[in-house]
């Protein structure tokens, strides 16, 4: 089941080579014209088009954490986890109305910049810091161990030498800088989306089969009937996967921390439109939004064709290697069934994604590490070519501190998408109270931004050990506790997240009204006409809208 044929291993070269030769030929283009300047190097300035923007988005976004996390997710909880995906495409039109002209007006170049401009130097530095253990202990391990998982599990290969192959392969892109990880992520976001759909339509051509039928649109009416309870977009209180996903306040609560953060005050995500102009910008974000509609039917709908497979018995124990059920082996199966050949492109799909994703974290951290500490506070008369030379340093760093460290944090223990999500959990709320107050009340201080960092922080952990010492089940009538199946009540972490995030923007407040106006921080340049948008902008919007309007009145 496992075998990865000659015309398997031909397909994967092949794609290895096409983007190796267009990375190289973008390298020696961009050294040409632009020599080793720095804000090229870490923010392609000015040479990334609408539609390398976008798609160097999701292929950054788009990574092993959605191909095995979520398709797990997919197989345990049923297209309601989509709300992480469909919600994005919502937020990246918020984020490009409002939050991309605050930066690109005020020439901000990195988040720690932003912070530094308007709260001063210790809250930026104190997040620099933060960010970039967040990036390589959290993130860059996650991404590396649960792609070399799947590949593991694909090709019969150990996870160590995966894990090396995925590094090396994220290190040479990043090496070349942002213009080349841009536009190499136009071939990996193609060659993901086709070998997604490719997988998505061969799983649910093997659910048709299941009724004696072909073809995937069979298998997805089969999928309905054999699985039609894993279609609920919005979950009612008594299903036991509402402690992930808690029914309405998903949509009106806490998803909306986890997306405004992710994609308007993360790093290496907007990284990708801050060196271009404000029209370029928002178009990349906008063919982001409509990419990411495409993600659910990729990522998720193979996870529900899994489940319905191996209730039927056809997987076997593929899902129970150890005879214990592991949902984020739904989509690794699932490779491991596909004909020679498109077992290759699927591969390579899996693999563009974890690769993409890799190196667009580790440019991010290279780029916080040079510009904000390095530049910052070891060497502020550092020259172009020297800051160049410590972002490489740091990229070779961090990937191998990310490969050390991953085996040994139980990732796959607790599932990829929920080791992601909780522990960033923990800090999302104070981070996006700090910037939205930053952006728009100009009265915020350096001592509100401090106790969002540390503030939001604390709250979190203490709301996470909360049931451990204290019975929460009065808060059950409200929807904001659930039992755990012990009888313990504990608070789902999206509202959790909800509760911090509102608790800190009060304490802020408050806090700011006590306290003294800072001298060394400066007020952000904003006014109303930022936030005007074009009538192409406006109306592709609009049909995002409508069409998130129609998928949730279809199948709420």
């Amino acid at each position: 089941m496992n075998h990865f044929s000659t015309l398997d291993t031909i397909v994967f070269l092949v794609y290895f080579v096409i983007v190796a030769a267009y990375g190289i030929s973008v390298y020696r283009r961009k050294s040409a014209t632009s020599g080793q300047a720095s804000h090229d190097y870490f923010l392609a300035e000015g040479s990334l088009t609408w539609w390398a923007i976008g798609a160097s988005l999701i292929a950054s976004n788009i990574s092993a954490e959605q191909f095995i996390g979520m398709s797990g997710s997919g197989y345990k909880i049923g297209m309601a986890i989509a709300v992480y995906e469909l919600m994005a495409a919502a937020t990246l039109i918020i984020v490009a109305v409002f939050f991309m002209p605050v930066y690109l007006k005020n020439r901000i170049y990195t988040m720690p910049q932003f912070l530094e401009r308007r709260y001063g130097k210790t809250v930026a530095t104190t997040m620099a810091l933060f960010w970039l253990g967040l990036y390589v202990v959290v993130n860059l391990t996650s991404i590396l161990y649960l792609g070399a998982l799947a590949i593991s599990s694909v090709a019969g290969l150990d996870v160590f030498p995966c894990m090396l192959f995925l590094a090396v392969c994220a290190a040479i892109i990043t090496l070349g800088g942002m213009k080349v990880i841009g536009y190499t992520d136009v071939i990996q976001v193609l060659c993901l989306i086709i070998g997604g759909l490719v997988t998505t339509w061969i799983a649910l051509d093997l659910v048709a089969t299941l009724g004696g039928k072909n073809g995937a649109f069979a298998g997805a009416s089969e999928l309905f009937v054999r699985a039609g309870e894993h279609f609920d977009m919005v979950l009612a209180r008594d299903n036991p996967n509402y402690m992930d996903l808690p029914g309405l306040t998903t949509l009106i609560g806490g998803m909306w921390i986890v997306n405004l953060n992710y994609w308007g005050c993360n790093q290496y995500i907007t990284q990708r439109a801050l060196g271009a102009d404000l029209p370029t910008a928002r178009k990349g974000l906008l063919f982001a939004a409509f990419l990411k509609l495409l993600m659910p039917v990729i990522v998720v709908l193979p996870g529900i064709a899994a489940f319905a497979l191996d209730k039927s018995g056809a997987l076997g124990d593929a899902m129970r290697p150890n005879g214990e059920l592991n949902p984020d082996r739904a989509y690794p199966v699932l490779l491991a069934m596909l004909p020679a050949g498109i077992k290759g492109i699927a591969f390579a799909a899996l693999t563009a994604a974890v690769v993409a994703s890799l190196a667009g974290k580790a440019n991010s951290i290279a780029t916080i590490f040079t510009l904000d500490i390095y530049k910052q506070h070891f060497n502020k008369s550092a020259t172009e070519q020297k800051q160049v030379w410590i972002g490489r340093v740091s990229v070779v760093i961090a990937i191998g501190l990310a490969v050390l460290i991953a085996p040994f944090l139980g990732i796959d223990k607790k599932g990829g998408f929920a080791y992601i999500q909780e522990y960033t959990g923990f800090v999302s709320p104070g981070i996006l109270a700090m910037f939205l107050l930053g952006f728009f009340w100009k009265k915020t201080t350096h001592a509100a931004a401090m106790f969002a960092t540390v503030g939001g922080l604390i709250l979190s952990v203490v709301l996470k050990f909360l049931p451990d010492f204290m019975n929460l089940a009065f808060l059950s009538p409200i929807g904001f506790s659930v039992d755990n199946g012990k009888g313990v009540y504990e608070i789902p972490f999206l509202d959790r997240m909800f509760i911090v995030f509102w608790v800190v923007v009060a304490g802020m407040v408050l806090i700011s009204k006590l306290s003294a106006v800072d001298g060394e921080a400066k007020r952000m340049i904003i006014d109303r006409s930022l936030f005007k948008v074009d009538r192409g902008f406006a109306l592709g919007s609009a049909v995002i809208a409508v069409l998130l309007i129609i998928v949730y009145a279809a199948w709420w």
